[in-house]
Formats: C-alpha cells, sequence, structure tokens
C-alpha cells in the first residue's frame, strides 16, 4: 500500500503537509501533492484519521427524493468537491416525509461530520437538535420559514416563477392555470406566490380551479393535468413548479392527445437532459443545480474548518433563467376571439 511518506517524497514535501492538505488545510505545494496522490493512487485510511482528528471523514447528504434529477445534479455537484477532499458522502432519501426525515438524521448525526439537508418540510425540530449536538449543517433548495441562524444554497425561486409568468403573458395567455407544489416547503411556497403575484399585478386573476397544488411527483403532474383538461373552459398555458410534476403533465397531456403549444402552452421549473429532445422541446425556467451542490458542499467544508466555525450563517441566492423552446406558444385565439399574434420574431434558445 503506499504510504503517506511515499507521497511526500514524490512532491518533494513533508509528511505533515501531505497531511494538513489532506485534511482541506491550503498548503503551496497542493497542486504537486495532488499529482502524486494521482500517480500513486494514494487513499489515505479513514480509520488512521479518525483516531488522530476525532472525526469521521463523512459528510451526510439527505434529500427529499432520490429519484429527481435535480438533486442528482446537486449530489453531483456536492461529490464533485469531496472527490480532492478527504471527506465521503453518506446519502439518504427521505422520500418527502419529515418522520422519515427525523429518523434518518437521528441515525445519521453519530457518524458524520457535518450535513447537507433539503428538508422535507419546514419543521425546525431536526434542525436545531443537529446543531445542539454540535454537527455542522447547510440547507440546500429548501429552507426553514425562520432559518436565518444556518447556512443555506438557496435559488430565486419567486424571481424564477415570475419569468414563468411573464413569459406566458407576454404571449398573450389570460387563462392560465398553476401546479404548484407543497406549500409547506420553500420551493412549493415561494414559487406559487411569485407566479400568482405576478399575473394579480398585471390584473390576471387565476380561477381557483386553476389553482391546483401538488406534491413535487410525477404522478400529482399527471393527475392534476388530467382535472385541468377535463374543466368546460381548460387554461390555454399550464406552469409546473418542478420537472417530475412537468413530467406527468406532459404524459397526460400526450394521453389526452392535447396538442402542445397549439392547444395548451406547458412552461416548467428546473431544466430536464431530455428537454431539447422532447417533441416539442421544452420551456423551462432553468437554474444552476451542480453548482448549487458545489457551493453547499463548499460551505460546509469551510464550517468544519475551526477558523471558520464561529463565522455568521451565510445565505445564498442563484439566480435563474428562462429557457424559451418550443413547448409555449400564442394561444390559437385571444380572449376576444380574434386570431392570436404571430409567434414569428421569437428567440428560442438552442
Amino acid at each position: 500500500m503506499v504510504t503517506i511518506h511515499e507521497v511526500a517524497a514524490r512532491a518533494g514535501v513533508s509528511a505533515a503537509t501531505v497531511s494538513r492538505f489532506l485534511r482541506g488545510r491550503r498548503v503551496r505545494a497542493s497542486a504537486a501533492i495532488q499529482t502524486a496522490v494521482d500517480e500513486l493512487g494514494y487513499s489515505p485510511s479513514a480509520a488512521a484519521q479518525s483516531l488522530k482528528s476525532g472525526r469521521t471523514y463523512t459528510i451526510g447528504v439527505v434529500v427529499p427524493d432520490i429519484t429527481n434529477p435535480y438533486f442528482a445534479a446537486v449530489v453531483k455537484g456536492m461529490e464533485s468537491v469531496t472527490r480532492t477532499e478527504p471527506y465521503r458522502i453518506l446519502l439518504a432519501n427521505s422520500d418527502e416525509s419529515g418522520e422519515r426525515e427525523d429518523d434518518v438524521i437521528a441515525d445519521m448525526v453519530r457518524r458524520v461530520d457535518g450535513i447537507v439537508l433539503a428538508p422535507a418540510t419546514e419543521q425546525d425540530r431536526t434542525p436545531l437538535n443537529v446543531r445542539d449536538a454540535g454537527v455542522p449543517l447547510v440547507f440546500v433548495d429548501r429552507d426553514l420559514a425562520d432559518g436565518e441562524d444556518f447556512d443555506a444554497i438557496l435559488v430565486d425561486n419567486a424571481g424564477g416563477a415570475r419569468q414563468a409568468a411573464e413569459h406566458l403573458m407576454g404571449l398573450g395567455h389570460t387563462r392560465i392555470a398553476a401546479i404548484s407544489g407543497p406549500v409547506d416547503t420553500t420551493p412549493g411556497r415561494r414559487r406559487r406566490e411569485g407566479f400568482l403575484e405576478t399575473l394579480a399585478a398585471a390584473g390576471i386573476g387565476i380561477a381557483p380551479e386553476h389553482d391546483l397544488i401538488g406534491d413535487f411527483r410525477e404522478q400529482s403532474g399527471y393527475q392534476l393535468t388530467l382535472s385541468l383538461l377535463s374543466l368546460p373552459e381548460p387554461p390555454t398555458a399550464v406552469f409546473t413548479a418542478n420537472n417530475l410534476m412537468t413530467l406527468g403533465a406532459l404524459k397526460a397531456l400526450h394521453d389526452m392527445r392535447v396538442g402542445v403549444p397549439d392547444e395548451i402552452s406547458l412552461i416548467g421549473f428546473d431544466d430536464l437532459d431530455t428537454g431539447p429532445l422532447l417533441r416539442p422541446p421544452l420551456t423551462v425556467i432553468d437554474r444552476p443545480m451542480v453548482e448549487q451542490g458545489v457551493l453547499a458542499m463548499r460551505l460546509l467544508l469551510r464550517r468544519l474548518d475551526p477558523r471558520h466555525v464561529d463565522d455568521m450563517p451565510r445565505r445564498v441566492v442563484l439566480g435563474t433563467k428562462l429557457v424559451d423552446r418550443a413547448s409555449t406558444a400564442p394561444p390559437r385565439t385571444s380572449p376576444a376571439g380574434t386570431a392570436a399574434p404571430s409567434p414569428a420574431g421569437r428567440t428560442r434558445a438552442r
């Protein structure tokens, strides 16, 4: 087995310098040490490191839905950071259940040095217990109603929903529906508020039967879209508040043979790898998913550094952008029954 002394000799530094580098400290020869580690295939003994430092060198990551491509991208971003650190990730799925989340974290908190959490609900009991146990905690994507005491990497949910509403109104839609996520979560509540408030500011009311609450899962997007299509006067445009509900909506529209965007325009929150390949390609509100994971892990590792353990909590809010493809278009007729404005001249992102 390769030893730390062999790495040090290859890099031309002391074993103590290599040890500091592997603990995440800044050293002048970091590039040379990383090259030596890679070339020799060195893997530090987790047991030895734990005995020396009192740390497990494990980061717990708890997400509400491991099947959601968004959370897969976030975890990918986290892993890209830990790849060059002595830490490894312990991943758990709360299945959108606050009770399950409590159980997972109660077990995890004894085995990790820190936790990155996307809360299933906004209850603060478990996060406060984690903090009281002396384990650093960083929120990603979701937050508590009053979570200012914790580090968090968030996204401008209300701003993204506002972009979606403005896009649909700009195309001439006035009969618009929204399929929101659970309002006891940060993204569910803030996206719904941002969307409805933008419509109201423009003098466009949304009918109660068009204001639907889902659960961020594909099946709810499917069933709620079917309910919209069964109305005597279905909407001409639908906003779905996450990628899985968007997929469910697309399936419902396909099964009912409703043309997109000829009969109903569809815009979703969060892009999909297959978004540009769908027919029609999907218009979405996109956000830097991998970057959220990168920033969350960097923030947690910083919090684990004794020099920064008492720093004030940091809250980072990332922006969103509209990716205008082909699943949205002007309604076939205006409210007065006249021809809809031509889509000519619209700029589409490819």
